[in-house]
């Protein structure tokens, strides 16, 4: 069967090293993983994040539909508005993680893992009966692109305007830019400040509007150094925002509450929402198991599926590699409770040896007042 490819498929070809990444033919970097990362801690970067899902839900049951399908509350949601939330299966597991945007009363826009496209377009359409909903995958007709790094805002001003400044985070606004129409909000999965960009009326069979609003990106952030950016990176900073990754940290046998998501779950929505109750004996029982940061103490490069060690085995690392801002090796994974308070001495299992590490804060790993959307800016 043959790969997916966006509409910068000819682009990705002659400037990265392509791999497969969840059905798609994708760059993995272009200049390395390193430089394109220190980039976005650093200035700006951009990445094509075409791959992932979009999908309209329109119609005068739209917000009950979604308040019953994501655990956070859609009908607090002001239009022109974006909500992290989870969608759940009966049991509690996560069958997703995913940002809803307001467009209108009853219009909402839903973007959601690559590695999910089609599971979870079938999850929505399954559940929507007895809701008076319009369902509609966009993902093919809608360009998506990530801009991140401190310098973000400057480059999208040049082709946006200085109405780019006043955008809050998780907010959404539509421009017309240098003749494209975009959508873009100010969110992203990097830890960075930084625009989730939605170019508009772009069919994957005519690529050439996305080609040319890419490579005007490019030329907006030339004079900062401005890199485009592959999976490679988009991983590496990822993991040091602490933030999770579908199929490796979370999946339908993890619960929000042992994924540490707890802070988006309305327990008590009084609409309801599937897997709540199953998460109300959750929290009431409490966890067997915590996600957790683990920074080695000793050179290595921990990664998914190495063994956690106390006084003997305790977990199982789910994201990890190396950390190019802090400079070595980091890690998330579960353990029991017991052993996730900051401090506590760990050994991660690598090849035939126990490596030292700790347990530490990981949301993010690095500090926020030098990097990251928080950090200081004077």
């Amino acid at each position: 069967m043959s790969m997916r490819r966006t509409h910068l498929y000819q682009y990705h070809r002659e400037h990265g090293k392509l791999i497969e990444f969840a059905g798609f033919e994708m760059p993995v970097w272009y200049e390395g993983v390193i430089p394109e990362h220190q980039a976005v801690r650093n200035s700006v970067g951009l990445f094509d994040v075409t791959h992932m899902g979009r999908t309209l839900v329109e119609g005068e049951g739209a917000e009950g539909f979604l308040d019953y399908m994501l655990t956070g509350d859609v009908s607090a949601l002001e239009p022109m508005r974006g909500l992290y939330s989870l969608m759940c299966n009966e049991r509690g597991g996560i069958v997703d993680d995913l940002i809803t945007y307001r467009l209108s009363d009853d219009k909402f826009f839903l973007v959601y893992n690559a590695s999910n496209r089609e599971k979870d377009l079938k999850w929505l359409v399954r559940n929507s009966q007895g809701f008076n909903v319009s369902i509609k995958e966009v993902s093919d007709e809608v360009a998506m692109f990530s801009l991140q790094g401190p310098k973000a805002e400057e480059t999208l001003k040049k082709l946006c305007g200085k109405g780019v400044a006043s955008l809050e985070r998780f907010q959404l606004s539509k421009y017309r830019a240098q003749g494209f129409d975009i959508m873009a909000a100010r969110t992203g999965y990097t830890g960075e400040d930084g625009f989730e960009l939605f170019v508009l009326d772009t069919p994957l069979q005519e690529p050439w509007k996305a080609v040319r609003f890419w490579e005007m990106l490019l030329e907006a952030g030339e004079e900062f150094g401005i890199k485009p950016c592959g999976l490679g990176a988009r991983d590496t900073l990822r993991l040091e925002a602490g933030l999770c990754l579908y199929g490796n940290d979370i999946d339908e046998e993890t619960n929000p509450f042992e994924a540490r998501l707890r802070w988006v779950v309305k327990l008590k929505k009084e609409r309801g929402f599937i897997g709540q109750e199953a998460l109300m004996r959750v929290a009431e029982e409490g966890v067997r198991r915590t996600r957790v940061g683990i920074a080695l103490e000793e050179r290595g490069i921990p990664r998914k599926g190495y063994e956690i060690w106390n006084e003997g085995m305790i977990g199982i690392i789910t994201s990890g590699g190396y950390s190019p801002t802090l400079d070595k090796g980091i890690a998330m994974g579960y353990v029991p409770p017991e052993y996730s308070k900051l401090g506590t001495p760990v050994r991660i299992k690598i090849r035939d040896r126990l490596l030292k590490g700790k347990i530490v804060k990981f949301h993010p790993f690095y500090d926020e007042s030098r990097y990251g959307w928080k950090r200081d800016k004077g």
